[in-house]
């Protein structure tokens, strides 16, 4: 059975909003209009979507479709299977790539950190392809490659047919899916990630310029990928950091280069104006501990295996309240990281987050005396 435990969260007493007025009305609009075919906004720490428009319409991504690209020459690196100064043979098929270019030329070597940063900054198909080849033998096996790591992170509406995003029927994604992408990419490679930042990159005595305009336009966005083909319209993923709090936006289909950075930036202020983001757990605290049956000892501290955010309308904070419901009898032996139970964030009547309640140590089986005695008490108490 469950025992349900409220526990009004401490650190609500010590938050904010002295200095505002007693009676204030805190300002919560709808989102703003977004002249794209689809777009989405998200908080990276909580995964709370703050607005959303035919997220999960599969459309094609054009060169965002580079952010999974980069995505798995970076698994690659991390484990070891190449390295940043790996000298790649280019290729006749990555040489003759259309569309954008880092203008690499066939039959010489370069060096894998010039090919991803030519990918990352100028969008160079010739570079993707030629890491592809490297990686995988071929870009149809890559591609594989691909789509596997999106399963892996629950991308279930992508399906990839090359590393570049050049048209294909069965080449396409979701607002949602690429969102979830940009957000693995941050927390996963943060060393990689930074190359989204650069402005220009230079190769072969060519400079090209980031085509993410709102680099220049605003300095708490850092990063990831814009897109155009002529299916695709002009696409853009973008993230920006103020103060402790990262949204991650995705719009799709927009008419030109300014428009997707003009309703990026709508999403941006929208959510930086009206929203906060707090960390609530830290992976490891314990939040409540539990009575243990049969065990060496009498408690068991409970936490989080993870860190543990919430996302809520400004003003609105102070109002959360959390509960947790744990699995009854405990009976030892208990393995460290057990699910037990689970924490609840409700803010009114909705529950705005949930994560499983796990063990934070390990607790083994007591003498036979012990197991004897609470065998007899759990029989008498039920």
């Amino acid at each position: 059975m469950l025992r349900n435990t409220k526990v009004v969260l401490f650190l609500l007493l010590l938050m904010s909003f002295a200095g505002v007025q007693a009676g204030a009305i805190t300002p919560n609009p709808t989102a703003p209009s977004v002249a794209a075919k689809a777009y989405i906004l998200m908080d990276y720490d909580s995964d709370r979507v703050l607005a959303e428009q035919n997220a999960d319409e599969r459309l094609p991504p054009a060169s965002i479709t580079k952010l999974m690209t980069s995505y798995v020459v970076s698994h690659e690196l991390h484990a070891g299977n190449i390295q940043l100064d790996d000298e790649v043979l280019i290729s006749e098929k990555a040489w003759r790539m259309v569309g954008s270019r880092s203008f690499i030329e066939v039959n010489t070597k370069v060096s894998v950190e010039a090919l991803l940063r030519g990918m990352i900054v100028q969008s160079g198909n010739d570079a993707a392809v030629a890491l592809a080849e490297h990686i995988a033998g071929s870009e149809e096996t890559f591609a594989q490659m691909m789509n596997q790591y999106a399963q892996q992170l629950g991308m279930l509406d992508t399906n990839y047919r090359n590393a570049t995003g050049l048209p294909d029927p069965e080449h396409y994604t979701t607002a949602r899916d690429i969102a979830t992408l940009s957000a693995a990419l941050i927390r996963d490679f943060p060393e990689h990630y930074e190359w989204y930042s650069e402005k220009e990159y230079t190769y072969n005595g060519i400079t090209q310029h980031n085509r993410n305009k709102l680099l220049w336009r605003d300095n708490s966005v850092d990063g990831l990928k814009t897109g155009h083909t002529e299916a695709a319209g002009y696409c853009l993923a973008a993230s920006a950091k103020r103060g402790d709090m990262r949204l991650i936006s995705v719009v799709l289909g927009t008419r030109s280069e300014n428009a997707r950075a003009q309703e990026i930036q709508k999403l941006f202020n929208y959510g930086f104006r009206f929203f906060e983001t707090h960390q609530l757990y830290q992976a490891s605290d314990s939040i409540t501990d539990t009575k243990v049956w049969k065990g060496t000892q009498r408690q068991l501290a409970l936490g989080l295996a993870n860190n543990l955010s919430v996302t809520v309308p400004r003003g609105q904070y102070k109002d959360l309240v959390a509960s947790t419901n744990i699995q009854q009898p405990v009976i030892a032996p208990v393995m460290a990281g057990t699910e037990l139970g689970e924490v609840e964030i409700r803010l009114g009547d909705d529950v705005i987050a949930k994560q499983s309640l796990v063990a934070l140590t390990t607790i083994e089986a007591g003498s036979w005396w012990r197991r004897l005695i609470d065998e007899i008490l759990l029989l008498i108490w039920g």
